[in-house]
């Protein structure tokens, strides 16, 4: 690994295969060379208007090569990128840019109802770009770009510096900026490609929103890293549309980057049978961000004859900690840690446990980013002597392979006993008519808390509670069995397939603290 920051990464492949087509995106297609030629362009734009090393740019974009350029602009130009969600509302997309400091907003019309307001409501935003003609007052990023020379800015960028503030949603209280520096990321993606061998050769196939960390990480700088292709689908919508199969018959992307409900809806996809098994190109499945259910591991096999390959990260660790190798995978394993990345488990005395017992997972590596910004107390408390505490509960066996229990904060203690959510959330699924599962504790007098159910039925299926119960106490303790189980027409998630576990609470909580 010879790069001394991200930009010099697509540079590299510029220089060697200019040629090759580097992002197919609808019917369009870009060069290494040519995107490599708008980054400069637009880091030149942005040091024009008073971007020094180490100033942030915050993206609010749609998957497109726009924000891919603006990434690698940032990054060129020595900025600090503030990738932020396209879910958000005004007030949370002030607190970021307030919070960041971000000097320049890049975006889109699209988003002209959250953002028209924020040179008003923050006072270190001094421009906002669009690449499109806006409705509100912003500069035409597209048009001033194509004003300058072409070639490299030259921005003395190195392995310490910082690229990208990834904001955490957190359980409580506004989001944390993690921190992440070019070696953080370039130590991350050269790790996952000692881990999964892919070449020039292969196409990646992106669907997962650009602002999440995985995404970013996985589907844009690993095979940029690699010099792959990339295919851009605009949204994970395009999954549902017929020019999907489109994609898949013509383009023939080989890598694909997901997260459990896009699994879910391949295996149970109106794909044709001779179609899934002789015409259907990915080769390697990779699944992140949540766990992934017992029964869709195996739907999925029997569909496509093809293994889902889970891993395991946190944007805090750039974001990959460990992934299953293509040669040796475990089922319900996120697999062992990434080459120059240490684990361990540990008790709520910091002390290491014995192999193949449960508790807090923590990891220590050139990953590992450099903090929360602006919050000391919360760098101090998640990262100590070196390591990062994940909040996730886990074991690891004799080979070295995490298994993943549950996350810290989601256990639920009933009369001093132990319960993992995750556990009642797998017999759930598996329950003939339920398409979704999650468990939260809540408040009780006797027992301290109790868990509670949340299901979503599949479409055209009904589902009797009591029987649920019934299967249920079949399989589990009854110190397990959910109180109560709460039938809704959706569970909230966020881009990556992570329940929303804050939301349901709320949703019930006056119910048992009343």
């Amino acid at each position: 690994m010879n790069f001394k920051n991200l930009g010099e990464i697509l540079t590299f492949n510029a220089g060697i295969r200019p040629n090759k087509t580097y992002i197919y995106f609808e019917k369009k297609k870009f060069s290494y060379k040519e995107i490599d030629i708008m980054t400069n362009k637009v880091a030149k734009v942005l040091i024009k208007f008073g971007i020094a090393k180490g100033d942030r740019v915050a993206i609010l974009l749609e998957n497109s090569p726009e924000f891919i350029i603006t990434y690698f602009g940032i990054a060129k130009a020595g900025g600090v990128a503030v990738p932020l969600n396209t879910f958000l509302k005004e007030d949370e997309i002030q607190y970021i840019l307030t919070n960041s400091e971000s000097k320049i907003l890049v975006s889109s019309s699209k988003f002209a109802d959250v953002i028209k307001n924020q040179r008003k409501l923050c006072k270190n935003l001094k421009n906002i770009f669009t690449y499109d003609h806006a409705d509100f007052e912003s500069l035409n990023l597209h048009q001033l770009a194509s004003a300058e020379k072409d070639d490299n800015p030259r921005v003395n960028v190195g392995h310490e510096d910082l690229a990208v503030f990834i904001y955490t949603s957190g359980t409580t209280g506004h989001p944390k900026g993690a921190m992440l520096t070019h070696f953080n990321l370039l130590h991350n993606v050269d790790a996952c490609l000692k881990v999964f061998k892919i070449d020039h050769t292969y196409k990646v196939l992106l669907v997962l929103p650009m602002f999440h960390s995985y995404t970013f990480t996985a589907s844009v700088l690993l095979p940029t890293y690699a010099g792959c292709g990339i295919i851009v689908l605009a949204s994970i919508m395009e999954l549902k549309k017929k020019s999907f199969k489109r994609v898949l018959l013509f383009q023939r992307p080989n890598f694909f980057l997901g997260v459990p409900q896009i699994y879910t809806a391949l295996a149970r996809a109106n794909i044709p049978s001779w179609f899934a098994k002789f015409l259907y190109p990915i080769k390697i499945h990779v699944s992140g961000g949540a766990p992934l259910p017992e029964d869709i591991i195996n739907e999925f096999y029997a569909k496509y004859k093809k293994p889902i390959i889970e891993g395991y990260g946190l944007s805090e660790a750039s974001p990959v900690v460990s992934v299953n190798p293509l040669n040796k995978q475990k089922p319900y394993s996120v697999g062992p840690a990434l080459p120059g990345v240490e684990v361990k488990i540990v008790n709520d005395d910091e002390i290491e446990v014995p192999v193949g017992e449960v508790g807090e997972l923590i990891v220590r590596g050139p990953n590992v980013m450099k903090g929360y910004w602006k919050m000391e107390d919360a760098t101090a408390l998640t990262i100590r002597n070196g390591w990062l505490f994940t909040g996730d509960i886990a074991k690891i066996d004799r080979d070295g392979y995490i298994y993943i229990v549950d996350r810290k904060k989601d256990l639920i203690i009933s009369k001093g006993i132990n319960i993992y959510p995750r556990e009642i959330e797998e017999y759930l699924y598996l329950y003939e008519g339920v398409d979704a599962a999650a468990v939260i504790g809540v408040p009780d007098k006797q027992s301290g808390e109790i868990p509670v159910a949340f299901i979503k039925i599949k479409d055209g299926c009904k589902v009797d509670i009591n029987n649920l119960k019934d299967y249920l106490k079949k399989h589990l303790a009854n110190f397990k069995i959910p109180r109560h189980i709460y039938i809704k027409d959706d569970i909230p998630m966020t881009a990556t397939g992570k329940v929303l576990k804050r939301k349901l609470k709320e949703m019930v909580i006056d119910q048992f603290v009343s």
